[in-house]
C-alpha cells in the first residue's frame, strides 16, 4: 500500500481528520462513517460525516478549485455573509493501488438547514417556493452589496433555514464565485438572469417529480425573483432627492431600511448649489438590523425575522410590566430570565432538538395566538407552551435532520390530533 502524503490546510487543523479513510474514493466511504442527512444536487461527490461531535460536509473537487473556494468562503465568513463555514482542504490522497485521488474541501454542516429538494419532499404550504425565492433574493442582494459575484445562482447551491414564518438562505457552493471591490451592473444582471433561468428549470423538475403543486407557475416564480431583487436593491442603493424643507425624509429613509432588516452605517447627503434640493444615498448598508439589536440587548444570536418577533414580544413585556422608563438592556435581561428561558425550559429536553430555540419560541407565540382565538380568552404563555409541546411538537420530525410543517399549518395538525 503506497504511503499517504496528506496535506491539511486549515485555520485550526484537527489531527483527528487523519483517522478518516482518505485512501478511499468519497463515493465508496463506509456507512458507519457517514451521517444520514438529506443532500442536494451537486456536480461533485459530497458526503456528510460525523466527526468530533459535529457534522462536516466533504466535497471531492480539483485541488486548485478547492483552495480557491476555501479562500472565498473564508472571506464571506469574515464579513458575516450567510454561507457555510470552511474547515479546510486536504490534498495528497492516494488509493491503495497508488492512484491519485481528488482533493477535498471540508465545510461545517449548517445545522437545522436543508436543500430545497428535501423541503419539497414534505407537505409544505403551496407558497413555499415563493418564500424560498424571497430568501434567495435577499441573499443575492447581500452578496452583491459586498462585491461577491456568484456565477451560478440556483436553489441547488443554497441551503435554507427557518426564520420565523419565512426562510433564511445560505450560500453553500462558491466554486464559480469571485470577490470584487464592487460589481458592475452587467455582473449583477448576469447573476440575476442566471438565477431566474436556473430556478425555473429546478421548479419544473420538481413539478415533473410531482413534488410541486400543479397550480404553481414556475416562470412567474422565476420572474418574481428578479422583481424582488430589483425592489430590494433599489431600496438599499438608489439615491433619493427631496426639498430641503423635508429633512424628516432622511430619518424616514433610515427607518424604511431598518424595516427591511438593514442598518445604515453611513449616508451621503448633498445639496444643490442654492440649497433647495437635498439628495441622500446609503453608502454603508449592513444586514441584520434586528438580530444585532437583540444580540446587543440579550446576548441571543438568532435569525433576522426571529429577532424581529422576539423584540416585539420584548416590547409587549415592557408595556405589560410598566417598565417603559427603565433602561432597555435591563428590561431585556429580565425578559430573557422571566419569559424566554422559562418558555424554552418548558419544552422537554428530548424534544428541543426538533427546532432551534428561537424558532421554538416563535412557534409557541403563534400557537398561543391560535388557541387564544379558539378559547376567546388570553392564554398564559406557560399554558400555551404545554399545549404546543403536546399537540404540535411531539408530532414533528427533528429539524436538524428534516424540516417539518411551517407554523401556519399547525392548526391543521391540531385538528387531526383532537379528532
Amino acid at each position: 500500500m503506497p504511503q499517504q502524503n496528506l496535506q491539511i490546510t486549515a485555520v485550526a487543523p484537527d489531527p483527528a481528520l487523519l483517522d478518516l479513510p482518505w485512501d478511499v474514493p468519497l463515493a465508496e466511504w463506509p456507512e458507519d462513517v457517514l451521517a444520514a442527512l438529506p443532500q442536494g444536487i451537486s456536480r461533485h461527490v459530497v458526503r456528510f460525516v460525523n466527526h468530533g461531535g459535529r457534522v462536516i460536509a466533504i466535497k471531492e473537487i480539483g485541488e486548485t478549485v478547492a483552495y480557491r473556494e476555501y479562500e472565498l468562503l473564508r472571506q464571506l465568513h469574515r464579513i458575516e455573509v450567510p454561507s457555510v463555514v470552511p474547515v479546510g482542504v486536504i490534498t495528497g490522497r492516494r488509493a491503495p493501488d497508488g492512484e491519485r485521488l481528488e482533493a477535498v474541501l471540508i465545510t461545517e454542516h449548517l445545522q437545522f438547514s436543508l436543500p430545497y429538494r428535501a423541503l419539497f419532499s414534505q407537505d409544505l404550504r403551496p407558497d413555499t417556493a415563493t418564500r424560498l425565492i424571497d430568501a434567495l433574493a435577499v441573499l443575492l442582494v447581500r452578496l452583491h452589496l459586498v462585491g461577491f459575484y456568484w456565477g451560478d445562482v440556483s436553489l441547488s447551491n443554497t441551503l435554507f433555514r427557518r426564520d420565523a414564518e419565512t426562510f433564511a438562505a445560505y450560500l453553500v457552493d462558491a466554486e464559480t464565485g469571485d470577490m470584487h471591490r464592487t460589481l458592475t451592473r452587467g455582473q449583477r444582471s448576469y447573476d440575476v438572469d442566471l438565477a431566474r433561468t436556473n430556478i425555473i428549470g429546478e421548479l419544473m423538475d420538481l413539478t415533473a417529480g410531482e413534488l410541486l403543486d400543479e397550480d404553481v407557475d414556475e416562470v412567474a416564480i422565476g420572474d418574481a425573483l428578479v422583481e424582488r431583487y430589483q425592489e430590494l436593491w433599489a431600496a438599499l442603493t438608489v439615491s433619493e432627492a427631496f426639498d430641503s424643507g423635508d429633512r424628516w425624509r432622511v430619518a424616514a429613509r433610515i427607518d424604511r431600511l431598518n424595516d427591511l432588516g438593514f442598518d445604515v452605517g453611513e449616508l451621503e447627503i448633498t445639496t444643490d448649489i442654492d440649497g433647495t434640493k437635498v439628495r441622500i444615498q446609503p453608502k454603508v448598508v449592513d444586514a441584520g438590523h434586528h438580530s444585532r439589536r437583540l444580540l446587543r440587548l440579550t446576548g441571543l444570536d438568532v435569525q433576522e425575522n426571529q429577532a424581529r418577533r422576539m423584540l416585539n414580544d420584548l416590547d409587549s413585556y415592557r408595556a405589560a410590566t410598566d417598565r417603559q422608563n427603565d433602561q432597555e438592556q435591563i428590561v431585556a435581561h429580565a425578559w430573557v430570565r422571566q419569559v424566554f428561558r422559562p418558555t424554552i425550559d418548558a419544552v422537554p429536553r428530548e424534544l428541543r432538538r426538533k427546532l432551534e430555540p428561537a424558532q421554538l419560541f416563535h412557534e409557541i407565540l403563534d400557537h398561543r395566538w391560535f388557541i387564544s382565538q379558539q378559547a376567546q380568552r388570553d392564554i398564559p404563555l406557560p399554558e400555551a407552551a404545554e399545549s404546543y409541546v403536546e399537540n404540535v411538537l411531539r408530532h414533528r420530525p427533528d429539524e436538524d435532520a428534516v424540516l417539518g410543517l411551517p407554523p401556519g399549518e399547525e392548526a391543521e395538525l391540531e385538528a387531526e390530533v383532537e379528532a
